[in-house]
């Protein structure tokens, strides 16, 4: 098995990175794009390997379309082929085939999809069908607590569904910037719609095709936050942020104040600082909105002896990995404990422990996100990561950015 070792011989961080298109504005330019059925320029494009195959499959005509591990391109591209005449499967990693797809395969059902199952009912691969009647039915009921994914990509092709489409969700739907940086790119592209309460209805109309640019990754931003908490001093500055941002992981700004870090907002571009003060021993937050950056603060907080509660991380169960089990398994080699609790607002942890210098080796368990928020622990000592390369999916250049600002790998 491959791994690297990690080193980072002082605390003192100074470089400037530009980071990659967000994977998640990308893809969901890309299937506006394709919806809207005339092309049109998107610029600063995801170099990330989910936001590649999404265009693979896209441009592709064969019969059998893998998404290998990309969750959020296997749920997306549900959602666009059931628009489409002809029969087409849709398959993907071993790890995918473990991922629940029932609730948007049934929401597209009940529009007038036609889609089967071929292994296991609720679960990839998929074979679809051309659809009959597709949009006659355009009102549909789901539960608030689902995956934000499953409620983009129907919203994606709402527009040219013949009555528009009216989702009823029953409560308020997790993960909502996401749906709103969905609505906002719709809205963007000339698509109409309205909330009421907890529906959210999308008129008939047709998309027009605008040059789009992609801004920047918040949550690959996310990991320079952690390195500078983590560090002695440090001046990060990242190229291609916005304050107003689409996206909901910008928040790691506003969080990552408990940890002395301050964000300085330029033109197209923002600067981390880490400034003297008192860090606290507790910190508690909510992840519903942003649970994609729940594992990079889960390492802060060991990394700074921080007891933290963590609340709002249901879909962190069904992500490239369980999350939550993986960061029990790997925090407890540096002497940390996670205890996973469950109250209102879903699945949770707490943390707590002292973390110690035994030049861990962490596994990634086929998770972009497991080795880029360990990554950081270097700056504690040496450290070790098993499948190094499994970063292609979000960041490809990872590894060449730490190196820009001091780190070492053999």
């Amino acid at each position: 098995m491959e791994k690297i070792k990690i080193l980072k011989n002082n605390g003192f961080i100074q470089g400037e990175i530009t980071l990659p298109g967000s994977k998640s504005i990308s893809n969901r330019a890309l299937i506006i794009r394709a919806v809207c059925a005339q092309s049109f320029d998107i610029q600063n494009l995801s170099s990330a390997k989910d936001t590649q195959t999404l265009i693979q499959l896209l441009n592709s005509n064969e019969k059998i379309l893998d998404a290998g591990p990309a969750g959020t391109t296997f749920r997306f591209m549900t959602a666009y082929l059931s628009m489409q005449k002809g029969t087409q499967i849709l398959t993907g990693s071993d790890r995918m085939k473990q991922r629940p797809i029932g609730v948007l395969v049934n929401a597209l059902r009940t529009i007038g999809a036609k889609i089967e199952y071929l292994e296991n009912d609720g679960y990839p691969p998929l074979k679809i069908h051309t659809p009959e009647n597709l949009g006659e039915i355009n009102e549909i009921h789901m539960a608030a607590d689902i995956s934000s994914q499953y409620i983009s990509a129907l919203l994606m092709i709402a527009p040219n569904l013949p009555k528009g489409l009216t989702i009823h969700f029953k409560g308020e739907p997790v993960s909502l910037p996401y749906i709103r940086m969905t609505l906002r790119m719709m809205e963007y592209f000339g698509a109409t719609y309205e909330e009421k309460g907890n529906s959210i209805q999308v008129f008939q109309g047709k998309y027009l095709p605008k040059e789009f640019l992609v801004e920047a990754d918040w949550s690959a931003a996310s990991y320079y936050y952690s390195i500078a908490a983590l560090s002695k001093n440090a001046t990060i500055t990242i190229n291609g942020l916005f304050e107003n941002s689409l996206q909901g992981d910008a928040v790691i700004a506003k969080i990552s104040e408990k940890f002395n870090i301050k964000t300085t907002y330029h033109k197209s571009a923002i600067v981390l600082q880490k400034i003297d003060g008192t860090v606290g021993k507790e910190f508690n937050y909510d992840f519903t909105e942003c649970p994609d950056i729940a594992q990079t603060v889960a390492v802060i907080c060991s990394a700074l002896k921080i007891s933290a509660g963590f609340i709002g991380l249901k879909t962190l169960r069904i992500k490239e990995t369980d999350r939550i089990d993986a960061l029990k398994i790997e925090l407890k080699k540096i002497g940390i404990q996670i205890t996973p609790t469950q109250n209102k607002n879903g699945d949770g942890l707490l943390l707590n422990g002292e973390p110690n210098s035994n030049k861990p080796t962490f596994s990634t368990y086929e998770d972009h996100r497991m080795a880029m928020a360990f990554a950081p622990l270097a700056l504690l000592d040496e450290i070790h990561i098993e499948e190094p390369n499994v970063v292609e999916k979000s960041y490809p250049a990872f590894w060449k950015d730490l190196e820009l600002i001091g780190f070492r790998f053999d």
